[in-house]
C-alpha cells in the first residue's frame, strides 16, 4: 500500500479541540438580538377530526407575538419522497397521533410561550385508532390517509432468479420470524432552529440537521420562498443518527413564526418531543425462509416484511426496499423473493435509522443461517465462509461488488476471537456468536428527481499565502466529516494538516446532499480531492512557468515545491517575496521554495486561486421495478463475534467482548474508523438488549426519556476491538467507502446467536430483555 504523510494515520480531529472545551456551538447555544421563543401545540388524541381551533386567549397574553394555526400555512404538503408527500405545516382537518403538531406560538419567553399553548382551545371528533401495523392492513380498519389503500403507503414484490424452480434443490428448509419494536436515536442534543426573515424576504435557518440540502428545498417549497433566498446552516450537531435527515414541522413552523413576526425565532425540542417527533427505527414484522443444500449452499430465500411506520411516509418508501434488497449480499444467493408493505399508523412517524431499513431483516437471516448451520452440523462461521461473495461479482438484484472485503473480515474475527476454541470450552450461561453485514456507501440516486451533483467542494488558497479554505455543503453531525476533507486536501497539497480551514454545513457554500446512506466520505471526498488537485495543478503551472521547469516535473511535499530534476532557480522569487514581507517572522531564507511562496506567487500572477470538485455516481440501477433505491457506487461489509454471559436465574446478559471487522476500502482516519465502528457496535448492543418504545392502549409514549428509554451507557460497553479491513475501493477517494452504518449490521445477530449459543433458546422479539430470556427459558423447561 503507498505511504500517506496525512491519511491512513490518526490525526486529530479538528473539531476537537472546540468539543472537548465546550466552545462548539450548537444550535440552541445562538441567539440574535430581539429573539422570539418559539412552542408547538401537539395533539393529545392519536386519531381525530379537528372541528375547532380557538386562540383568541393565547393572542391575548402579554409577550405572545404570533399565534398560528394552518390556516396560516400554504396549503402545501411535504415530506421526504415527492410521491408520498403527505405531511403539512400543521394539522389540517384531522391529527394522526398523539403528538401531532396543531398550533404554534412565538412569545419573548420559554415560560410565556408555554403559557400561551395552554390556553388554545381544540375541540375534537375521536376516531377509532389503529395501533398495530398487521391490523391497519385488513380490510374496515381506519383509515388514516384517503390516498392510501388499506393504510398500505408502498408495496414491494421482487423474484430474482426462480424460487418455485430451485426449491427442491434444497436439502433443508426452514422459517423463521423475527419482530421488533420502534426505537429511538436516543441523540444527546435534541432538535432545534433558529430562523430570521429579512427585510429582502431572504429566510436564514440554523438547525440541527443532517441533511441542510434538502431542508432547503423543503422550506422553500412548503413556505413559497424562491429557492435562493433559503439559507440553511448547521451550526455544531449533538449526533442525528438518521431522523434529523430530512426536514421536520418544527422546522417549518420556526421559519413561519419568523415570517409572521419580522423577528428571529428558535424553537427548541425538550425529550419528550424529540420522540414525538420520531422519524427513528420502524417496527418491523419479518418472516424468511430459507433453502440450502447439504454441504451448505444457498439455494433460495423467501422473505415477507411488514414495517409499521406510523401516521406519515417519512423515508418508508425506501426503508420498504432497502428492507429487501440488502440482503442481496454479502453472500451468493442467486434466487430471493421479497415480499414488503410500509403501513401506516396511528404513532409517531418512522423514519431513517443507522443501518436504514436494512438492520432487524439482517438479524434474522445472520439468526437463520446459525440455526441452518446447526441443523447441517457445520461451524457457522464456515457457513458463511462457503457462501461470500467476492469482488467483481454482482449480486442478483444487480449490485455490483467492485471491492469486497467479506472473507476477509470473516476471517480477522474468527481468529483474533479464538473462535474455535471458545465454541469448544465454552460452559453453560456463556456463548459466542458471529454475523456479517452488508451496507451501502451512499445511495446512487437523490431523493427528488435530478440529475444534480450529490456533492461539491470548493477550495480557495488564502490570497496572502500558506493557507487553504475548503468549502462544503457536507454536514459534520459527530462523524468527523470536516476532518476527513481537510485530510484529503492536505494530503493531495503536501501541507500540513493545519493550514487546512473546513467551513462547512452550509446551503450557501456549496451542493452536499447530506449525511446519510453512509456517503459523505466517498462522495463528498471525491469531490474535495478534485478541488484540491485543481488548486495544486493551478500553483504549479504558475511556478513552472516562472522557474522555466516542466509542470509534469514539480510536486509539492512536506510544503515545499519540489523538482525531480534537482534545484529550481528561485532566487529572483525568494527576493521578491522577502521584500513583500519585510519585517514579518518565519520568511524562508534559503532551501526550497514554500507552498506559502509558491502559493502567494500564485495569487499574484493568476488573482484569486479556486478549484472546484464535484461528485456525482455513475448511471446505477437494475432492470426491474424499484431498482434505483439500494443502488450505490460502493459497498461495505462487515463481521462481528459477540461473547456473552446470561444469569440462568434472572435472563440478565452481560456482554464480555465484542470483536468486529469492517472493509472501508481505506482508512482515511484510522481512529475514526474505529470510532465508527465501536459507535455503531454500541448503538447495535442497545437495540439488541433493551431499546423499546412502549405506548399505551391510547398511542401514548409511555417512556419518552432517557431514563425509562434504556440504552447503553459508559459503564455497559464491553471490550471492543475493531479490525480495519483495507480492499481498496476503485470508485472511492483513494480507495475509501463507508463505515459510518454497515458496522451497525452484525451486531444484533451476532448478539442472539451468541446468547443461544449460552442458553440454547432462541427469541422471535426484540429487544432481548432479561424478561422475554427468562421467559423463552422456563418454555424451554416445560419442553415447549
Amino acid at each position: 500500500m503507498k505511504e500517506y504523510k496525512i491519511l491512513n494515520t490518526r490525526a486529530p480531529r479538528v473539531d476537537a479541540n472546540d468539543k472537548v472545551t465546550g466552545k462548539a456551538k450548537y444550535t440552541d447555544d445562538l441567539a440574535m438580538p430581539g429573539m422570539l421563543y418559539g412552542a408547538i401545540l401537539h395533539s393529545p388524541q392519536a386519531h381525530a377530526k379537528i372541528i375547532s381551533i380557538d386562540t383568541t386567549a393565547a393572542e391575548n397574553l402579554t409577550g405572545v407575538f404570533a399565534v398560528i394555526t394552518h390556516k396560516d400555512a400554504h396549503k402545501v404538503s411535504f415530506g421526504v419522497s415527492p410521491a408520498r408527500y403527505d405531511e403539512y405545516v400543521l394539522a389540517r382537518e384531522k391529527v394522526r397521533y398523539v403528538g401531532d403538531e396543531i398550533a404554534a406560538v412565538a412569545a419573548a419567553t420559554p415560560e410565556v410561550a408555554r403559557q400561551a399553548l395552554d390556553l388554545i382551545q381544540v375541540e375534537f371528533e375521536e376516531l377509532d385508532p389503529v395501533f398495530d401495523a398487521r391490523q391497519a392492513m385488513a380490510e374496515g380498519a381506519p383509515e388514516l390517509h384517503e390516498k392510501y389503500q388499506q393504510n398500505i403507503v408502498q408495496q414491494v414484490h421482487w423474484h430474482f432468479g426462480d424460487v418455485e424452480a430451485v426449491r427442491q434443490k434444497a436439502d433443508i428448509i426452514r422459517t423463521d420470524s423475527l419482530t421488533s419494536k420502534m426505537q429511538d436515536a436516543a441523540f444527546m442534543e435534541p432538535q432545534c432552529a433558529l430562523a430570521n426573515y429579512d427585510d429582502r424576504g431572504y429566510l436564514t435557518m440554523y438547525s440541527s440537521t443532517q441533511a441542510p440540502h434538502y431542508v432547503q428545498r423543503t422550506l422553500a417549497m412548503a413556505l413559497r420562498i424562491p429557492l435562493h433566498k433559503v439559507r440553511v446552516v448547521k451550526p455544531a450537531v449533538g449526533g442525528g443518527f438518521g431522523p434529523k435527515a430530512s426536514c421536520s414541522s418544527m422546522e417549518l413552523i420556526t421559519c413561519l413564526l419568523a415570517m409572521k413576526t419580522g423577528k428571529p425565532v428558535k424553537t427548541t425540542f425538550d425529550r419528550e418531543q424529540v420522540f414525538l417527533h420520531s422519524r427513528a427505527r420502524h417496527q418491523f414484522f419479518h418472516k424468511m425462509t430459507t433453502g440450502v443444500q447439504k454441504d451448505g449452499t444457498l439455494v433460495f430465500l423467501e422473505h415477507e416484511c411488514t414495517l409499521d411506520g406510523g401516521a406519515y411516509c417519512s423515508f418508508g418508501i425506501a426503508t420498504v426496499y432497502y428492507a429487501g434488497s440488502l440482503l442481496g449480499g454479502p453472500y451468493r444467493l442467486e434466487n430471493m423473493k421479497y415480499d414488503g408493505y410500509r403501513v401506516v399508523t396511528n404513532k409517531p412517524a418512522c423514519g431513517a435509522q443507522r443501518g436504514h431499513g436494512a438492520v432487524i431483516a439482517r438479524a434474522l437471516f445472520e439468526v437463520q443461517l446459525d440455526r441452518i448451520a446447526e441443523e447441517l452440523n457445520m461451524d457457522p462461521i464456515e457457513l458463511r465462509l462457503k457462501n461470500v461473495r467476492e469482488a467483481g461479482e454482482t449480486t442478483c438484484n444487480e449490485l455490483y461488488l467492485s471491492s469486497f472485503g467479506m472473507k476477509e473480515a470473516l476471517e480477522a474475527v474468527r481468529d483474533s476471537a479464538a473462535w474455535k476454541q471458545k465454541r469448544k470450552d465454552q460452559p453453560r450461561g456463556k456463548g459466542i456468536g458471529a454475523a456479517c453485514g452488508f451496507f451501502v456507501s451512499g445511495a446512487g440516486y437523490p431523493i427528488y428527481n435530478s440529475a444534480t451533483y450529490h456533492a461539491t467542494v470548493i477550495t480557495k488558497l488564502s490570497e496572502v499565502g500558506g493557507g487553504v479554505i475548503v468549502e462544503s455543503g457536507a454536514a459534520d453531525i459527530g462523524q468527523g466529516s470536516d476532518t476527513m476533507l481537510a485530510m484529503i486536501t492536505a494530503e493531495v497539497l503536501g501541507i500540513p494538516l493545519d493550514d487546512v480551514k473546513v467551513i462547512s454545513g452550509d446551503s450557501d457554500l456549496a451542493v452536499d446532499l447530506g449525511a446519510y446512506s453512509s456517503r459523505t466520505t466517498l462522495m463528498a471526498g471525491a469531490a474535495a480531492k478534485e478541488a484540491a488537485e485543481s488548486v495544486k495543478r493551478q500553483i504549479l503551472e504558475v511556478v513552472a512557468a516562472k522557474t522555466g521547469a516542466a509542470c509534469d516535473d514539480l510536486d509539492i511535499q512536506d510544503a515545499e515545491i519540489v523538482w525531480s530534476k534537482g534545484d529550481l532557480d528561485i532566487d529572483q522569487i525568494r527576493h521578491d517575496h522577502r521584500l513583500e514581507h519585510r519585517n514579518f517572522s518565519g520568511i524562508p531564507l534559503s532551501g526550497r521554495l514554500t507552498f506559502g511562496e509558491a502559493s502567494r506567487m500564485a495569487f499574484l500572477e493568476r488573482g484569486s486561486i479556486v478549484g472546484t470538485g464535484k461528485y456525482k455516481p455513475p448511471v446505477l440501477g437494475g432492470s426491474f421495478k424499484g431498482a434505483a433505491v439500494g443502488t450505490s457506487p460502493a459497498f461495505g461489509c462487515s463481521a462481528q463475534v459477540a461473547e456473552v454471559t446470561v444469569d440462568l436465574e434472572t435472563g440478565e446478559v452481560t456482554v464480555n467482548k465484542i470483536t468486529g471487522a469492517h472493509d472501508c476500502g481505506f482508512a482515511i482516519n484510522r481512529t475514526q474508523v474505529e470510532g465508527q465502528m465501536e459507535g455503531s457496535i454500541m448503538m447495535g448492543m442497545g437495540e439488541a438488549l433493551m431499546e423499546e418504545i412502549k405506548f399505551d392502549d391510547c398511542g401514548r409514549i409511555l417512556n419518552a426519556n432517557l431514563a425509562e428509554y434504556k440504552i447503553p451507557t459508559s459503564l455497559d460497553v464491553p471490550p471492543l476491538e475493531a479490525i480495519i479491513i483495507e480492499s481498496n475501493e476503485p470508485n472511492g477517494p483513494f480507495g475509501a467507502k463507508e463505515v459510518g452504518e454497515g458496522a451497525i449490521m452484525p451486531t444484533i445477530p451476532a448478539i442472539l446467536n451468541a446468547i443461544y449459543d449460552a442458553t440454547n433458546v432462541r427469541l422471535d422479539e426484540l429487544p432481548a430483555t432479561p424478561e422475554r430470556i427468562r421467559a423463552a427459558l422456563r418454555l424451554k423447561d416445560k419442553g415447549k
